[in-house]
């Protein structure tokens, strides 16, 4: 144990520092994925815009630092202008609000936080398909584009936000929403062997179930990574709010998927099912967040079971700290490299991701007994 926490140690201490030497560029902007080494800073509405200031807040829990809360404040106070616009607003108002503003609220006690987040899961209750009962994923961004019967797998790490408020407000329907959704995950997401879908597509005006869609992975019956990341760790915590066992058999049928197709080095392809020769693109993010979702999931489970994932947590993290790492590279600002953010589209192939970042150091403080975790 002791030497497991050494390795954990540094990897904390370097993530830390070159977290702090980034800050003084980055300052309070939204990095995305790393271009040429350096982070590309996105729009305030961009769905990442909550991993930066999460970041900083999971760092300045433990060590105190007040520049990482002001710039992770300051963060915050920058996404109004989207909450108050609206109109750029969709299924990730939980990345982005559970992450700055039920953050801070947590941390801080700050009452302005709370009702910024209060207000996001409204907007976030309102995308709420009564019929098909999910919450429906995307706005149409270009003219004619129909995609109001789309919900996707991402969407259960948005959920705590609903769990958050009810648990907050006193009012039941924000949970009422929050598990109905997840009912419709484990009805039509996860399939008998524990892999999922990305998106599936209902009749928006029935709730009939239509098709199953291949997302960002490589096909429709594929089995894309990062999707299977967002399933253990979102059914892991819809468990942890509602006590119900579906969703942690669910969890764990999916996290024993996801680990029995890990290659040697413990860190996934970004598809389990593409071609032989497409497997050798890693996806560090879907691994970083994976390795959180087990830690909780561990936690969560019976002692034999709970030994066994969290054991796959610890090697997943202490791969992407060994070989993945850019610790002593100062030409790249990323912590992990190799992510893999969107290869049917081409977009951000092998290159540090920002929630990959995110992840890792959410899954260290896991290993550390940190906390509290925002999520829950």
């Amino acid at each position: 144990m002791a030497k497991e926490q050494t390795w954990v140690n540094e990897a904390w201490a370097k993530s830390l520092d070159k977290t702090l030497r980034n800050a003084a560029r980055i300052g309070a902007g939204f990095p995305h994925a790393s271009k040429g080494g350096v982070y590309e800073l996105a729009e305030p509405s961009w769905w990442t815009a909550g991993f930066w200031p999460g970041m900083l807040w999971l760092l300045y829990n433990e060590s105190g630092r007040e520049e990482l809360r002001s710039l992770a404040e300051e963060c915050e106070s920058k996404l109004d202008s989207v909450l108050d616009a609206y109109v750029r607003l969709d299924h990730d108002l939980g990345f982005m609000w559970t992450l700055t503003s039920v953050a801070s609220y947590k941390l801080t006690g700050s009452e302005v936080s709370r009702v910024r987040a209060m207000k996001a899961a409204n907007y976030l209750a309102a995308r709420f398909n009564l019929k098909g009962r999910y919450i429906r994923a995307w706005n149409p961004w270009r003219d004619g584009e129909r995609n109001e019967g789309q919900a996707i797998i991402d969407c259960c790490m948005n959920m705590p936000l609903l769990f958050w408020a009810s648990r907050t407000s006193g009012d039941p329907r924000y949970a009422h929403i929050a598990e109905a959704h997840m009912e419709t995950v484990l009805r039509y997401f996860i399939r008998a062997d524990g892999s999922v879908y990305h998106i599936v597509n209902f009749d928006p005006a029935t709730g009939e179930m239509l098709e199953g869609m291949g997302g960002q992975g490589y096909a429709a019956e594929s089995a894309w990574s990062r999707g299977t990341a967002w399933a253990i760790y979102g059914l892991t915590l819809a468990y942890r709010h509602t006590g119900q066992l579906d969703y942690l058999s669910a969890a764990q049928r999916v996290a024993n998927f996801f680990l029995s197709r890990l290659p040697e080095d413990n860190v996934p392809a970004w598809d389990f099912r593409a071609p032989e020769e497409l497997r050798s693109l890693r996806d560090s993010s879907a691994g970083s967040c994976a390795a959180s979702g087990l830690l909780l999931l561990a936690a969560k489970s019976e002692d034999g079971d709970a030994g066994v994932y969290r054991a796959a947590g610890e090697r997943i993290l202490k791969s992407l700290y060994e070989a993945y790492g850019a610790w002593d590279n100062p030409a790249e600002e990323g912590l992990l490299l190799h992510g893999t953010s969107n290869y049917p589209q081409g977009t951000n192939i092998d290159v540090s991701l920002i929630y990959g970042d995110y992840y890792f150091v959410e899954g260290l403080a896991r290993l550390k007994g940190g906390g509290p975790f925002y999520w829950e």
